[in-house]
């Protein structure tokens, strides 16, 4: 097949479904298509690459869509690919639910978009707490899910008086300086040492957070319940990855949890911490293809 030079295309839909009026605005470029949804009347981004079985990728708390560039990269020519950005991440605004539950039901909403019956979810951090909501709510749609450097456990009351000060910091200081000081701390000391130019783009790539934003993620994460009874229930495989050195998600808590699942996969990145897609990229795309390929 030959690719004509990059253009860029635009067209204009409107529908609607059920409980939701939305309009589409699309940016299509060789393979990617850039789509803008609303969900109730807010604006919700996500990209849709190549073709195949169906994964969406899910971010957490200070990144957006873009935290998964390499696995995208990695995985496009074989899987269909839908990455959101969550509502207040990248180009998605924030939502009137900014709960857990909240935002697995804009994923929901870019599920049925894509007129999708099911389809593997992957959640990195913050993203894994919504995908359980998700499969809680909406486990027909979902027939394999991974928790990556997340958990299933609610926070502990130490957890959340560490959400409580950095919600100050934030109030005090900003979202970008919050996330400048505390995102270097989410890195292994061996990553920091071998890609500190890694590091300081993938920061400098935060500027545009809100505090808003950030303040509405944490209360959502200090309000999450516990949801093993999740791991414990499903008869979908499950995907566990944990980084040796992660602090925010330690793989004490992850061993604990990833017995739970009738059939569960477990790996550990050991020169990682909590940001093992950048951090040990070549690994982390290896794993999720073995799962991808072994569910």
């Amino acid at each position: 097949m030959v690719l004509s030079p990059p253009t860029i295309q635009y067209s204009f839909t409107s529908c609607s479904w059920d409980h939701f009026n939305k309009k589409f605005f699309l940016k299509q470029k060789k393979l990617v298509v850039e789509k803008i949804i609303l969900y109730q009347n807010k604006k919700i981004f996500y990209r849709n690459i190549g073709s195949g079985d169906p994964l969406m990728l899910v971010h957490g708390f200070g990144e957006d869509g873009n935290v998964w560039d390499k696995q995208v990269e990695y995985l496009k020519s074989k899987y269909h690919l839908i990455v959101p950005d969550l509502p207040g991440s990248g180009k998605s605004e924030m939502i009137d639910d900014m709960t857990m539950q909240g935002m697995a039901e804009v994923l929901h909403s870019i599920i049925h978009e894509e007129n999708i019956d099911k389809c593997t979810v992957i959640g990195h951090s913050m993203g894994g707490y919504i995908t359980l909501a998700l499969v809680e709510s909406y486990w027909n749609h979902v027939n394999a899910f991974g928790l990556f450097h997340s958990s299933a456990f609610a926070d502990t009351e130490e957890k959340k008086e560490t959400r409580k000060k950095g919600i100050e910091f934030i109030k005090q200081h900003g979202a970008f300086e919050f996330l400048k000081t505390s995102t270097p701390n989410l890195f292994s000391p061996n990553s920091k040492l071998q890609i500190p130019d890694s590091i300081d783009q993938f920061i400098n790539s935060l500027k545009d957070f809100t505090p808003e934003a950030l303040i509405a993620y944490y209360e959502a994460m200090m309000s999450r319940p516990d949801r093993t009874s999740i791991l414990k229930n499903t008869k979908s495989p499950v995907l566990f990855v944990a980084g040796e050195h992660d602090v925010a998600i330690p793989l004490d808590d992850v061993l604990k949890q990833c017995h739970l699942p009738e059939k569960s996969y477990f790996h550990i990145l050991k020169n990682s911490g909590h940001m093992g897609m950048i951090e040990e990229t070549q690994n982390a795309n290896r794993i999720l293809e073995e799962f991808l390929l072994a569910k």
